[in-house]
């Protein structure tokens, strides 16, 4: 396990609950599966079944991680994490201790393997990646006692990073965002504005760019999604200051610029973006890639983007205003692309059942 230097930071009221299922003292806002339609005709020119909800009344929610046919869901608020089931019953599954939340801190990423899910949350000591044991199977899954994995990480109001993910390489992979300190995504003795690789314990890789480092790439300013195309290119989009949002590829060693340049410069030494976009048609949140198109959650943009991986430059908004802020998107276990709002986020403007997850067909997207 890697320990860093622990920050000071103290965000808002720390949610202090003993992780376990069924738990009580629960917020009172208590989402619901929503029943499942009608099956779509199984004939092959049968039109889509259309957009619906899977998932409504959730608080602040922030990630999806799929874990066989269930999905896992998290709040940044509340520390609740959900298990969405194959038989679309909805389960809480765990209430995170420790979390600290205030701005854009609290429980932020999931990822999971088959036996272990791992999670990115706030504290009042910094941020860390925390790994619990999954027991059992999809639609009965317990998590066991948490183990640390990284502590300490930069935490601030804003520009926490935590989107989570386990690369084709088994390595965790683990955006840290500069916290606030934009200096330090160029200070490789830092980890602020970083992405970071570590072992599935927490160590530091052998192959890793920098030797000895946890360092896979810097001069970030706040990735918020990570995924791999077919040819193991890794795709991470960041939160831009006043200019560009950005969609990257990212290079082992890579330098990406900030806080020196911000979306495309041309210059010596920095690698610009695939593709980008002016901050108030974007703020890019969680990513997936279909059918060699990444689809970008976008929150401020209010619009789910399609960007062919290669042709960045032919990007199609799509959904636009339709559901409010996207935070998360996720090919499900069911074939279909969910997307994840965040109206309840104090940002936003929640809508009535707000915030859902909304099931679209993959041909809406992909076209």
């Amino acid at each position: 396990m890697i320990r860093t230097r622990r920050s000071c930071f103290a965000v808002g009221l720390a949610v202090a609950v003993v992780l376990a299922a069924g738990c009580t003292g629960a917020p009172d806002a208590t989402p619901s599966a929503v029943p499942p339609s009608p099956p779509a005709s199984s004939a092959s020119d049968a039109p889509p079944a259309p957009p619906h909800d899977v998932v409504t009344g959730l608080t602040t929610p922030w990630s999806l991680a799929p874990v066989g046919d269930s999905v896992l869901i998290s709040e940044r608020d509340t520390a609740r994490i959900f298990e969405f089931t194959a038989a679309g019953d909805l389960r809480e599954l765990a209430v995170v201790a420790d979390v600290a939340h205030g701005g854009e801190g609290g429980l932020l990423g999931l990822a999971a393997t088959d036996d272990a899910l791992y999670v990115y949350a706030t504290t009042a000591t910094g941020n860390r990646v925390a790994v619990y044991p999954l027991a059992g199977s999809p639609g009965a899954l317990s998590l066991g006692t948490p183990r640390t994995v990284i502590d300490g990480l930069p935490a601030a109001g804003n520009h926490n990073a935590g989107r989570i993910a386990i690369g084709p390489d088994g390595m965790l992979y683990v955006p840290v965002g500069d916290a606030g300190d934009p200096q330090s995504a160029q200070d490789l003795a830092a980890l602020g504005g970083k992405i970071l690789r570590l072992t599935p314990d927490g160590e530091v890789p052998p192959d890793n760019p920098i030797a000895g480092s946890p360092v896979y790439s810097l001069g970030h300013r706040n990735v918020q999604g990570l995924a791999w195309d077919a040819d193991g290119r890794l795709f991470a989009s960041e939160f831009g200051q006043n200019t560009w949002d950005e969609l990257n590829v990212i290079e082992p060693g890579g330098n990406y610029g900030w806080p020196v340049v911000e979306g495309t410069a041309g210059e010596s030494g920095y690698i610009d973006p695939a593709a980008q976009w002016p901050t108030a048609a974007a703020s890019p949140s969680g990513i997936a890639i279909v059918a060699d198109t990444v689809i970008i959650a976008n929150l401020r943009g209010e619009v789910l983007r399609a960007v062919p991986v290669d042709d960045p430059a032919a990007s199609v908004d799509l959904f636009a205003g339709q559901y409010g802020r996207l935070r998360d998107v996720l090919l499900a276990p069911d074939g279909r692309v969910w997307l994840l709002t965040n109206n309840t986020d104090g940002r936003g403007d929640p809508r009535p059942s707000d915030d859902r997850i909304v099931s679209v067909d993959v041909s809406e997207v992909i076209r």
